[in-house]
């Protein structure tokens, strides 16, 4: 998800219809939204008659002022991750601080959301993330985002004469950054490319693969096993793009990475790193190499048919595992693979994109912004990054964050593993965060690529003129990688 994504959204094709039309209901006042009293309905977002107290002494220990007795509003993100970290984070926040925690754990967040954020009644933490995030870049548009620059540089709960920003891994900061101002935490430390199985591997005795064409190899011999040699999210091409776009980061080095984030006009067209990079995914096409039917699955269902042996890859994030729990067998053995490398490739093999996925926000209107801003300040802490790790079999961008003794599945260990190989050589787009109207318009010209509606020059017209249309927003002129 980013680094956000479909990741664990059990949709049907009727989703989209369904969450349309919970927006327009809630707008023409046909369903009550929940959570949202009828007087803070009637009250204007900064107006805290409903929930107590806004304002405590602001001192070391408390540094934004949070009130003693007030009331949180916490809503997360249902899917890959669970929501059990929440309520042990909330649990743990109302002992400190004496307040009182509503829950919600939902997967439709526009849905539940937009409605409150319209009528400035929004929740004071947020975990934006799934099929129906309500797009960052668009909420910062909309002035709806609390300056969380104010975390970064309060003091970090683990060492107080260090600053909340010397705990995080570098990128955190520039992910969450919007028009200047950083406004979004991205707190789990994902990492990108393919998955298979050590179990199917070592029965058929394949080895894995490092270049594109040993991974073309493997993918030829699955199928004359009868199996498909790539699976991949059909209804979600946001899945085949991380494939898509991190071959273009390795073979084109940084730069062709930097070039389609600060949106240049030969980011796509005239850049030979992108037009390899298509055509290599174009081939697995051609060559009939794909998992038969995965080209209409969600990313659920595919990934389930890779879990029994249907396939041997599939690319996602590394909230793979812990999505798929249930459906892994005991013996999967599930590993971690950076993408192969096209010839002459800038970057090496073990590169990987690798940055933060799941962004937090405090709305700007939150009745208890002081509650919300200490609450993300709590999850940068080594116990709540600890506590995440237990419950979510996942990173967080706290360095160092996770207790020695937390025991992790062979997934994650195989991607832990795979960010020690990789060291300094990381990247990390910053386009579907920036300019989500782009990413959506590349992600289009990618299932039509899959299903041979198109080919690789045409893919590259069409994600170059989305780039273009992205240019001439306004607010683009603030986004700039250096």
């Amino acid at each position: 998800m980013g680094s956000t994504s479909a990741h664990g959204e059990n949709s049907t094709g009727e989703g989209l219809g369904r969450r349309d039309l919970i927006k327009r209901s809630a707008a023409l006042g046909l369903i009550a939204v929940p959570t949202m009293s009828f007087l803070s309905a009637c009250a204007s977002g900064g107006d805290t008659t409903t929930k107590g107290p806004a304002k405590g002494a602001v001192s070391k220990e408390n540094p934004f002022g949070v009130a003693k007795g007030g009331k949180m509003d916490v809503v997360v993100f249902k899917g890959g991750f669970g929501d059990d970290y929440a309520k042990a984070w909330e649990a743990a926040f109302d002992k400190k601080w004496g307040t009182t925690s509503s829950h919600l754990g939902t997967q439709e967040i526009a849905g539940k959301l937009q409605p409150r954020f319209n009528g400035g009644n929004p929740p004071d933490v947020v975990d934006d993330s799934g099929a129906q995030q309500i797009k960052v870049d668009v909420l910062a548009k909309g002035g709806q985002l609390a300056d969380l620059s104010q975390v970064l540089d309060a003091p970090s709960l683990d060492d107080p004469s260090k600053k909340v920003r010397d705990m995080l891994i570098p990128g955190t900061v520039e992910q969450g950054t919007q028009g200047g101002k950083f406004v979004a935490l991205y707190y789990v430390y994902t990492v990108f490319g393919f998955w298979y199985s050590g179990k199917l591997f070592k029965e058929k005795g394949w080895t894995e693969p490092k270049t594109w064409d040993e991974f073309l190899a493997v993918c030829t011999k699955a199928k004359d096993a009868g199996i498909g040699g790539l699976a991949h999210q059909g209804k979600y091409p946001y899945y085949i793009n991380v494939v898509i776009m991190d071959l273009i980061a390795k073979k084109g080095g940084l730069e062709a990475m930097k070039a389609i984030d600060n949106l240049e006009p030969n980011a796509f067209e005239g850049n030979p790193a992108a037009l390899a990079a298509v055509e290599a995914v174009y081939e697995v096409v051609e060559k009939g190499l794909l998992m038969p039917g995965t080209n209409g699955l969600t990313h659920t269902e595919s990934q389930t048919a890779w879990n029994q042996y249907r396939a041997a890859f599939i690319p996602s994030g590394s909230w793979l595992e812990n999505e798929q729990l249930k459906q892994t067998p005991e013996d999967f053995d599930m590993k971690f693979l950076p993408v192969p490398l096209l010839a002459d490739s800038k970057l090496p093999f073990e590169a990987i994109r690798a940055g933060a996925g799941e962004p937090f926000i405090v709305p700007e209107k939150a009745a208890n912004k002081a509650g919300g801003l200490e609450f993300l300040r709590s999850m940068l802490s080594r116990e709540w990054s600890t506590t995440f790790a237990q419950q979510a079999n996942s990173l967080t961008v706290v360095k160092d964050g996770v207790n020695p003794d937390v025991k992790l599945r062979p997934g994650t260990q195989s991607a832990v593993a795979a960010v020690k190989a990789a060291g300094s050589n990381t990247f990390n787009y910053l386009y579907p965060d920036w300019y989500s109207e782009m990413d959506t318009e590349i992600q289009n010209a990618s299932n039509e690529l899959m299903a041979q509606r198109i080919q690789p020059k045409e893919w590259i017209k069409r994600a170059q003129a989305a780039v273009d249309k992205a240019a001439k927003d306004p607010n683009a002129k603030n986004n700039r990688r250096s």
